[in-house]
């Protein structure tokens, strides 16, 4: 399976999906569209079916995907897809390997982003590291010893369903956060801030302060080297960084903090990179 060299990655969001082709580890073809208004369990199929149609020739050895669920890795069977209701339960490796004659491996889409990082991006400088994707909402990738943490039924990174104040971390560390707290999108309060709005800046303190609370918890929890944050929230980094590490110097542990690194993403298209490479990940 190492020797494989030809590879597309299928990234499966809640309103889109979008592919790559990856040939000897470069990304040399890409294709995204919408999802269907519906998101009915065929039309979403179609959906991703097209998507891997779009980027595909005959030198292909294999198909990764990732699906921000959960998913029975052995099987390749996807359950309760957030925010894509009809997805309850879909055995998305046999219809796809039906259709494509080639092996699929598929996982979850965070699981992607941190395989995307340890591969090819900040994460091959770190043994130990959390890929945290932060958007519309926030999930994690686990890597331990260099590999992609194998559990159960890949719900390790959800750190966004943890009970947090009066519901779960997702709501105050992610996108969701501007949106239901103060009915804006995170872009606007970002930029906002940075021209020196006041109360933009007050929004993204008190976002910090979330995150921070978040990531005392993953290093209660995980003890990582590093945590690498990716998503639509990183590209703000500048705005909300100092506060962030302002809020973890309170860690009961002061010298876990002072090891650890908090970095962002610089790789294009990573989370499709490492959902390419899922295939070569299952080789190792």
């Amino acid at each position: 399976m190492n020797e494989i060299k030809n590879l597309i990655g299928v990234d499966l969001g809640a309103t889109n999906v979008r592919s790559g082709a990856v040939v000897k580890d470069k990304l040399t073809k890409t294709y995204a569209d919408k999802l269907p208004e519906n998101k009915s369990k065929e039309g979403v199929l179609q959906s991703i079916y097209t998507a891997v149609e779009a980027v595909w020739n005959e030198q292909i050895d294999a198909i990764g995907i990732g699906v921000p669920s959960v998913v029975d890795r052995a099987k390749g069977v996807v359950y309760n897809v957030q925010n894509i209701p009809s997805w309850d339960e879909v055995p998305l490796k046999t219809l796809l390997e039906k259709r494509f004659g080639v092996p699929v491996y598929v996982n979850n889409d965070a699981n992607c982003f941190a395989l995307g990082e340890l591969h090819f991006g900040k994460g091959k400088r770190y043994k130990h590291f959390v890929g945290l994707a932060i958007g519309t909402g926030i999930a994690g990738g686990i890597i331990q010893n260099g590999k992609l943490l194998i559990d159960v039924n890949c719900g390790s990174g959800e750190f966004g369903e943890m009970c947090y104040l009066d519901s779960k971390f997702e709501d105050y560390c992610s996108g969701i956060f501007f949106e239901k707290h103060h009915q804006t999108a995170a872009k606007t309060v970002f930029e906002k801030a940075l021209k020196g709005d006041e109360k933009a800046r007050q929004i993204v303190s008190e976002f910090a302060i979330h995150l921070g609370k978040l990531i005392k918890t993953i290093v209660c929890a995980i003890d990582p080297e590093a945590i690498i944050i990716g998503g639509s929230i990183a590209k703000s980094k500048a705005v909300y960084h100092p506060l962030l590490m302002n809020e973890l110097q309170d860690f009961p542990y002061p010298r876990s903090i002072q090891k650890l690194k908090i970095d962002y993403t610089d790789t294009h298209e990573v989370q499709l990179l490492g959902s390419a490479y899922l295939p070569v990940d299952a080789g190792r």
